[in-house]
């Protein structure tokens, strides 16, 4: 939203930490697999961990993709100002989502792990009304801009679905059921 290119370049950057924090997780995880056996409730934290920790890389990427559309339009600003609000809006919630499934890893709330969904439900709306903008009659902004808003949508759209996803393992490991299946 700024055309930042130190914010941007921090970003893709960052990419590089998150990538060996998962490689981290995954070694411990498989330590402690072989070393360890566990079973029941540890070896559903065990697996979701492994699981999780891909989400979460995934998420980072993501971002990273983000990230590039703002830097290939610098010194301009990739999404014109009359879709602004809507993507920030969505910039916004994709960053809630995140936080909130820290959270949820952290406390192991399953209130707040299944609430994320209403999360999703709105960036789902807001993926839809951006495709509604881009398509719409007083799109002026030429096909660079409205690939632009298409990819910052589905980036932004699958943030919030990993974020989802990864709410759903800590739901299980408390459980031992998926929420889906409840």
């Amino acid at each position: 939203m700024t055309g930042d290119v130190t914010v941007a370049e921090e970003v893709i950057s960052g990419d590089a930490e998150i990538d060996r924090g998962r490689e981290q997780v995954e070694e411990e995880a498989f330590n402690l697999l072989s070393l360890q056996q566990p079973v029941a409730t540890d070896l559903r934290t065990i697996v979701a961990a492994l699981r999780m920790v891909s989400e979460l890389e995934r998420m980072g990427d993501l971002s990273v993709h983000v990230a590039k559309v703002a830097r290939l339009r610098v010194p301009e600003i990739a999404v014109p100002a009359d879709v602004r609000p809507t993507v920030a809006q969505m910039a916004r919630v994709a960053k809630d989502m995140v936080s909130r499934v820290c959270d949820v890893i952290a406390t192991r709330d399953v209130e707040a792990a299944i609430a994320l969904g209403k999360a999703d439900e709105e960036m789902d709306a807001l993926r839809r009304r951006s495709f509604g903008e881009l398509l719409g009659d007083d799109w002026t902004h030429g096909v660079e801009a409205a690939v632009d808003i298409a990819l910052l949508g589905r980036y932004y759209e699958r943030i919030a679905d990993h974020a989802v996803s990864i709410a759903n393992r800590v739901v299980f490991v408390v459980t031992g059921h998926h929420p889906a299946m409840s």
